[in-house]
């Protein structure tokens, strides 16, 4: 009988040996073994169908949890599961590559790519000038696998175009269950006390504003969809719409300042692309207005120091609290951390501190009349804040340069593409993509999570979109 063959008797005696070590382990007190068949079934994964187990990882992205809220005091930290599944997908991506010897050629030497590359081997060199190596070279190792993850092996995905589209949904379906678990918890409390927002999206966002930067990306992209799907009809055009309301709640909930200016500012990006505005010609711009920035700069700010109105659960007393720099200690606590990043620039213009570096050595750098009433004489409490600033005091001035070119790189592709491109579906895609990286370089300005996997996944796998469109579907694919 086929049930009495040799390899359904060697599975049954695994089994059973397994359930009776797992029992035992119980009763001892160890709880996790049950975990071994799932990490063998993603090993498997791994290795014979990576782009399932990529769909899978983007699902888990938003749900995932640090290793520090079940087991507290530990001297390091990992988000659970996704950074075991980034990890071992980096190494069998290694692996695959040198024994394949083969990877394409299109995307390697794409400029946005290149800049990547450059970025990752600047880091590398001002990690041996660190002041704390551990820490830079720690720092390295984590971009590094987000880049390999969602940047690298993602392109490959998005030889297929449904593959870009079934990359947004698979996020968007683990962030949908997050943004319920987070309003469900905000209703109970009272969903005008924003001062709660920070605390609904624990423990899988650190607060709300990396909360609320991944649902903005999110959201454009969606809106992107009901373009892109202009002939839907029926329940799947108000799915859609329904989506798009869902996430737009969610942004209001979330009461992130930085998300609802981005997304301004991203909108008005938009009017100047459709109204075929060149992007050298918003480039100038910007930098007009950057100008006028700095030969006004004391005005402004007196004139921001006149602002006393403090986060409230009045909406437009919220959103006019973002220009308080004088009393909101959520403001004053921004602008303390950039002067100290800028402070640090100065006294190592080149090489930095190390990257990784800023939240353990800042604190010397703050001066009491900028400290605010959730400063710490120890620095230990956060980062600078700013995706610009940060590279700057533990990179040197390459290390921003080096970020900022990834972006005009980027930037460049997807404009051209939006331009050129004789296929509408390339062309929507484009311009969804550089709008939602544009909420990002935004809030970019006032926040940093590129150390996280929760907007690295949006932040490089949306960059990765972007450098396929140019390579696979801006003209019509040859080959699959």
């Amino acid at each position: 009988m086929k049930l009495f063959k040799k390899e359904n008797i060697v599975i049954f005696i695994l089994t059973v040996l397994y359930i009776l070590a797992n029992a035992k382990l119980y009763l001892l007190g160890f709880e996790w073994l049950w975990l071994l068949p799932i990490a063998l079934w993603i090993i498997l994964l791994g290795i014979f169908a990576m782009d399932s187990l990529m769909f899978l990882l983007l699902f888990l992205v938003p749900l995932s949890i640090p290793l520090s809220h079940f087991v507290p005091g530990l001297p390091f930290n990992m988000m659970l599961p996704t950074e075991p599944i980034i990890l071992g997908l980096t190494f069998i991506f290694l692996i695959k590559a040198i024994r394949e010897e083969y990877f394409d050629k299109d995307i390697i030497f794409h400029p946005v790519t290149l800049a990547i590359f450059f970025n990752l081997f600047w880091i590398l060199v001002t990690s041996f000038t660190s002041e704390i190596p551990g820490v830079s070279f720690k720092f390295l190792a984590s971009r590094f696998w987000f880049v390999v993850v969602f940047f690298l092996i993602a392109s490959q995905l998005f030889v297929r175009f449904s593959n870009i589209i079934r990359y947004f949904w698979y996020y968007a379906a683990g962030l949908s269950i997050v943004v319920m678990f987070a309003v469900g918890r905000l209703a109970v409390i009272g969903l005008t006390k924003h001062q709660e927002a920070n605390q609904v999206v624990r423990p899988f966002y650190n607060d709300h504003t990396d909360y609320a930067a991944a649902v903005t990306m999110i959201l454009v992209f969606m809106v992107g969809l009901l373009f892109l799907k202009k002939r839907a009809k029926g329940l799947e055009k108000i799915f859609y719409i329904g989506s798009s309301l869902f996430f737009t709640i969610a942004l209001i909930l979330s009461y992130t300042r930085a998300s609802w200016l981005s997304l301004v500012v991203a909108l008005g990006f938009f009017v100047a692309m459709f109204l075929r505005f060149r992007l050298k010609v918003i480039f100038f711009i910007i930098g007009v207005l950057v100008s006028l920035f700095l030969v006004f700069q004391n005005d402004i700010i007196i004139a921001l120091e006149r602002n006393k109105q403090d986060s409230d659960k009045d909406l437009s007393k919220h959103i006019t609290s973002a220009a308080n720099i004088s009393t909101d200690a959520s403001n004053m606590e921004r602008i303390n951390r950039w002067h100290c990043a800028i402070k640090m620039f100065k006294e190592r213009p080149l090489f930095g501190f190390g990257p990784g570096t800023y939240q353990f050595l800042y604190a010397p750098y703050q001066v009491k009349r900028e400290m605010t009433i959730i400063s710490t004489n120890r620095g230990d409490v956060g980062n600078s804040h700013s995706e610009y600033l940060g590279p700057l005091a533990e990179s040197g001035i390459l290390g921003t340069l080096s970020f900022l070119f990834i972006i005009i790189t980027t930037m460049a592709t997807a404009s051209k593409l939006y331009f050129r491109s004789k296929r509408r579906k390339v062309r929507v895609m484009a311009i969804t993509l550089l709008v939602a990286m544009i909420t990002y370089y935004t809030h970019g300005f006032m926040n940093n999570f590129l150390d996280t996997d929760k907007l690295s996944a949006l932040f490089w796998g949306f960059t990765a979109m972007i450098v396929a469109l140019d390579v696979y579907h801006a003209k019509k694919l040859k080959k699959a």
